[in-house]
């Protein structure tokens, strides 16, 4: 459970004793409910902020001990269209990923002179989930995002240059709509 400091402060000691202090680590996890505002359950927003932002910060707070004390590391954070625009009916989400987006800010700015490359990367549209996937087909080809092209983003990140790096990244399929 990302959003348990236990559990979270365990599994990098697992982590450490298999593999030593990860020079990489990526938070990808969020948890949504939708509806309108009225309409909410209280208990399932509170959820989505736990998953969505504060388990984020206990992640980051894990990984930042263990790469301070090397002096290198790369902390990247997934996002969502969420991030950066709210949409109706999706508002505790948006609430969760405003503060992810905020928490990598604000890493960035601590941790990058300490030598810790912290990004955030926007994923702004749908993920193909396999070869069956027709979510987006009506956009062509390539109306959904790849999960391997994802990933070769976050590797040409963490391999940047610490003359250059990014702290942002929005990742789109060409017939996304801004």
């Amino acid at each position: 459970d990302a959003s348990n400091p236990l559990d979270v402060e365990n599994a990098f000691k697992t982590v450490e004793q298999q593999w030593g202090a990860p020079q990489l680590v990526v938070y990808n996890a969020n948890y949504r409910t939708r509806g309108a505002i009225t309409g909410l359950d209280p208990a399932e927003v509170d959820k989505t902020l736990k998953v969505s932002a504060f388990a984020g910060f206990l992640i980051a707070q894990a990984a930042a001990k263990r790469m301070l004390a090397r002096g290198s590391g790369s902390l990247f954070f997934t996002g969502a269209s969420a991030s950066i625009k709210g949409f109706a009916n999706s508002s505790a989400f948006a609430m969760g990923k405003f503060a992810l987006r905020g928490l990598a800010q604000s890493l960035a700015r601590e941790l990058g002179p300490q030598g810790i490359h912290v990004a955030h990367f926007v994923i702004d549209g749908g993920i193909r989930s396999g070869p069956t996937d027709a979510r987006g087909a009506d956009r062509g080809p390539d109306g959904l995002l790849l999960p391997d092209e994802i990933a070769k983003s976050y590797w040409h990140v963490h391999q940047q240059q610490r003359s250059s790096w990014a702290w942002e990244i929005d990742l789109r399929p060409w017939a996304e709509k801004f």
